[in-house]
Order: C-alpha cells, then structure tokens, then sequence
C-alpha cells in the first residue's frame, strides 16, 4: 500500500472507529471544520457545515448501544499532489454494520449494508473528511 494510501485508511478507519466507540471528540478531529463539508445519511437530507454533522452524529450516537463495522470492498483513488491545489481521496466501501437497534433480531441484533463515498482532503495536520454520502443496500431476493 502507498504511504499516502496508509494516512487516507487510517482516517478513514477512525471514522468508524470514533462511531462504534461513541468518541464524538474523535469524531470531531475527522471533519474538516468547514460550513462547505456534507453528510448525507441513508435515506436523509444533506447536512451542511461540521455544526450540523456533529451534532447528528452526536444524537446518533446517543441512540445506538452498540454498533460495529466491517468493511469490505474498500477502493482508494487520490488525485496527485498539485502545488495549487489541495490533495484529495476518494474512499469507497460497504459498511456491513451490525447494532442493537430498534430492528431487533430474535438474537438481539440487527444487520443491514450500505455504500458509502467518503471524500478527504489533505491539511497540514492531516487527512480530514470534506464530505460524507451512505446510501442503505436493499436485500434482493436471490434469482
């Protein structure tokens, strides 16, 4: 893996990382502190400026006893350095999340998948996340 691949999947991890441990500091540190950054939550409206998204983090957080991620079918694209302008990376992946929410299993558990777009840019202390966009997998029935 390329050494600036190495800094993108690290903050990429620590995304989760922060969510599953309920650490909204962490979480903080991973956005870029801009009104220009985006989320978008499956089935949600875009959030505008790091306000609005840690706020919804905040209450998501607040609202999941547990949650883990596995992350599959990650790919990496980032756009060379340019002297004028910031370095970028594109990380897509499925989240197959595992929780206790309100959808209970018989088990206590539910699982649902999503792709996610996670856009960052390179700052001076690090990779930061700029914009954020989960869309939920819909099971399909085998053919």
């Amino acid at each position: 893996m390329e050494p600036a691949h190495a800094a993108v999947v690290a903050a990429h991890r620590g995304f989760y990382d922060s969510i599953e441990s309920g650490d909204l500091d962490l979480m903080r540190a991973l956005w870029l502190d801009s009104p220009g950054t985006v989320c978008v939550h499956p089935g949600g409206a875009p959030l505008r400026g790091t306000d609005a998204i840690l706020k919804s983090w905040a209450v998501l957080m607040a609202n999941v006893d547990y949650v883990q991620f596995f992350l599959t079918d990650m790919t990496i694209s980032t756009r060379p350095a340019d002297p004028d302008l910031a370095e970028v990376a594109i990380v897509t992946c499925t989240e197959n999340m595992l929780s206790d929410g309100s959808a209970r299993q018989a088990d206590g558990f539910s699982g649902s998948s999503a792709v996610a777009t996670h856009v960052l840019v390179k700052v001076s202390t690090g990779w930061r996340l700029w914009s954020r966009h989960t869309s939920t997998l819909v099971p399909t029935e085998a053919s």
